[in-house]
């Protein structure tokens, strides 16, 4: 059994913050007060939603597109664990395991065990084409169908490839309503005007996806997407030393500033996970467990 409560890894207190833009400094600002600890968010609490609510919330867009590295990889399958009830299991094409695959990929070794890791879920669709009773929302809520995806763009210069299938996947539908969650840096060494340009075609390539159907005369459509940027993790005791200065935890503080600034200037939202994670169980120096990216996913 999966033994993890909410409990376990957020600390509730009043009042909770009142929008989301004090939600997300008070998430970027948070932290813990020991060694794993369960988190705290600063000065106004998140909101620890049941799987009702989070169907609901994903429902009101007809996409979300999770954008970036093996971070966002994480992020979508603590999402999927949340969409499928799941916690031994939900982040993870479980469907198709044998049963060492069972043994060696429960609970938070989904996370944990690279073997395990790389077979995350990356779309709802395939959830619905091989375990469909496994996913909550429709049951929740009829009619749900919110398309919940991942599309790793880990580089800059991205692959041209990449950008191809990124066009290809977005949703065109000028006036329905879509979410984007990106993340880069430690693939481009945290090297700040990389990941600016990096952001900036991504953001480019979600503008011109729906430009050139936009009628003559039409209404800006920005007001059907959000996006929010999220920055890299702390480094944990397991990273490899030959990391330590460009990307340890001095150049990860300078670098979400500096991020965070440009998602500022850009207009998008943006949420840093250093004060969040550095206290957090980084199994392998770079990447939070199940429990960690659980309070991301909310």
């Amino acid at each position: 059994m999966c033994n993890v409560s909410s409990l376990d890894l957020h600390r509730p207190f009043d009042p909770v913050c009142p929008d989301k833009d004090t939600m997300l400094e008070a998430m970027s600002s948070g932290g813990r007060i020991g060694r794993d600890a369960p988190y705290m968010a600063r000065g106004c609490d998140m909101r620890w939603f049941t799987t009702g609510e989070a169907c609901e919330i994903l429902g009101r867009f007809t996409q979300v597109a999770i954008i970036g590295d093996s971070m966002l990889r994480h992020l979508i399958g603590a999402l999927n664990i949340i969409i499928r009830e799941d916690l031994g299991y939900g982040g993870v094409t479980d469907w198709n395991f044998n049963q060492p695959e069972k043994e060696m990929c429960f609970c938070n070794d989904q996370f944990d065990v690279k073997e395990c890791s790389v077979q995350g879920i990356y779309k709802t669709v395939d959830v619905l084409r091989h375990d469909p009773k496994s996913l909550a929302c429709p049951r929740l809520i009829p009619g749900w169908s919110t398309d919940l995806r991942m599309e790793q763009m880990v580089r800059y210069p991205i692959e041209k490839e990449e950008l191809r299938r990124l066009y290809t996947a977005m949703d065109g539908r000028l006036y329905s309503r879509k979410a984007f969650i990106l993340g880069h840096g430690l693939w481009n060494d945290l090297k700040v005007e990389d990941s600016k340009a990096w952001l900036g075609t991504v953001l480019q390539m979600i503008e011109s996806k729906h430009r050139h159907r936009m009628p003559l005369g039409a209404h800006p459509y920005r007001k059907n997407r959000s996006v929010l940027l999220v920055t890299p993790n702390a480094a944990g005791e397991k990273k490899d030393d030959k990391y330590l200065v460009s990307q340890g935890n001095k150049a990860l503080v300078r670098f979400e500033h500096e991020m965070g600034k440009e998602a500022a200037r850009r207009g998008i939202d943006h949420l840093g996970t250093w004060n969040m994670s550095i206290q957090a169980n980084l199994y392998d120096g770079v990447h939070m467990d199940m429990r960690g990216n659980l309070v991301k996913a909310m």
